[in-house]
């Protein structure tokens, strides 16, 4: 009686053993499945603040070539925006076009004045 007692015993303890392992990878398994969604979050936050950044960048960009002109309307500034990042991402003017459904001549006209900026940058850097 008392050989089945302890048998009872230490099969219930071999039992509760192995429960408690499977619950501690679950619960391991869990946390990990919350880290990784609160890295994708944080991920994600910092990809809006990039592009945040850059806009922010391209507007001051855009400003300061519209010194004494007329200011343009938030729909044009936002298409602006779009072909000065293309642009500087290194697209050709027939890859802007096609991305932004514009003729290559638009983009021309769109981007003449920041081309002509580089190259005003490039002949005094080649004539130091």
């Amino acid at each position: 009686m008392m050989e089945w007692a302890l048998a009872i015993l230490f099969g219930s303890a071999i039992l509760l053993l192995i429960l408690s392992f499977s619950k501690t990878r679950q619960s391991q398994k869990a946390a990990q499945q919350e880290l990784e969604q609160f890295s994708i979050s944080i991920m994600e936050e910092v990809y809006q603040l990039q592009k945040k950044m850059r806009d922010f960048e391209l507007d001051a960009e855009i400003s300061a070539n519209e010194k004494g002109k007329q200011s343009v309307s938030p729909k044009q500034r936002i298409l602006m925006r779009e072909v000065l990042d293309l642009h500087k991402r290194g697209y050709s003017l027939e890859g802007i076009a096609t991305e932004t459904e514009l003729t290559e001549n638009e983009v021309r006209l769109l981007l003449t004045p920041y081309l002509e900026e580089k190259d005003e940058r490039r002949k005094v850097a080649n004539d130091s």
